[in-house]
């Protein structure tokens, strides 16, 4: 199994970044993907995930209306969209895969928790300057 996370940078504040993330070694359609970061010194958080066959797509709240994900099937892999990047938004940001036994209530339940991912992408670094 693997995740393997891109497109971090340095961008001024304001700019866009799009993230992504390339799955392989497992069924993907069967995962859920979500996105996390950890800025320095503080804890990981969750950030956006986009769930299994219908797509639906939930958010932190310190990133909705800014940021977007998406996923396509047929390329195995999921986006993360960046809009209005703010300095507190720099992170390294990671992708994690779940399949919360096949459960949308487990899903809705955990989807904002690390606990409920099982693989994880190395994560890529997002520097936004002011």
């Amino acid at each position: 199994v693997q995740l393997q996370a891109s497109g971090g940078g340095l961008v001024q504040a304001g700019g866009s970044l799009r993230l992504s993330c390339a799955a392989s070694g497992f069924f993907f359609d069967d995962y859920v993907i979500g996105w996390f970061r950890q800025a320095p010194g503080k804890e990981r958080e969750f950030v956006a995930v986009i769930s299994w066959s219908d797509g639906s797509t939930h958010y932190g709240e310190l990133v909705k209306g800014r940021f977007t994900i998406s996923r396509d099937n047929a390329k195995r892999t999921v986006y993360l969209q960046m809009n209005n990047l703010k300095p507190e938004d720099t992170a390294v940001y990671y992708c994690a895969s779940g399949s919360f036994g096949g459960s949308y209530y487990a899903f809705h339940q955990l989807r904002g928790f690390q606990r409920g991912y099982e693989y994880w992408g190395q994560g890529t670094l997002v520097t936004v300057s002011s």
